[in-house]
């Protein structure tokens, strides 16, 4: 099984790899089409702005292979931050449609009506809490909790979508799945044994 992780310019490819190789699993970093189409499994990352991740996914020609991998073939795929939030419809940051593989949006953290308004990225370890069975939770550590940096975050259209929330002033869905399509909103790569965890799930379980 050869796990493929996507190169558009941004994301931590190199973590993501380190990850994968702890728990026994083969990747490939590659931005080529004829390789990103033989594809078993892939890794959609991504840190950044919503605009210019998907005007790189353009530039490179690879909106339509990747289109093509999860929404025909139906082969596992996982977005992780900016690369789950590329896999809603559009995010308020920007004025580029994304990928529209979940019915949901990108909306940024609001605390207006908050007198203890909580600062903003949303920075750190936080825990998550199941919204469903999944099996990207399977035989998770108890107290699971996950590292998190974004400003913006996943807003579905239907709660069965969710398989985590968080909080951080109020509950927000840090984790959609539909389907073969998998996004979660915090870095498995940087969460150390609850990150290896989720990562073995999705290679061993998906």
């Amino acid at each position: 099984m050869l796990v493929t992780i996507i190169d558009y310019g941004l994301g931590n490819l190199g973590s993501i790899k380190n990850m994968l190789k702890k728990i026994g699993a083969t990747s490939q970093i590659t931005n080529e089409i004829n390789l990103i189409s033989r594809a078993d499994k892939i890794i959609l990352p991504g840190v950044g702005s919503f605009d210019y991740g998907m005007s790189k996914l353009k530039e490179l020609n690879l909106v339509d292979i990747l289109t093509k991998k999860a929404m025909s073939d139906k082969i596992p795929i996982l977005g992780i931050c900016l690369g789950a939030q590329l896999m809603t419809r559009n995010s308020s940051e920007g004025t580029l449609p994304g990928l529209s593989w979940f019915d949901a949006d990108t909306v940024p953290f609001s605390f207006e009506n908050d007198i203890n308004s909580l600062t903003i990225p949303h920075m750190g370890w936080n825990t998550v809490k199941k919204n469903k069975d999944t099996d990207i939770m399977f035989e998770m550590y108890e107290d699971p909790k996950f590292y998190f940096v974004h400003s913006y975050h996943l807003k579905a259209d239907k709660s069965e979508d969710v398989m985590l929330y968080t909080k951080y002033g109020y509950e927000f869905a840090s984790a959609l799945e539909k389907n073969n399509i998998l996004g979660v909103q915090f870095h498995p790569e940087k969460s150390h044994k609850f990150g290896m965890s989720l990562l073995n799930n999705f290679i061993t379980r998906y």
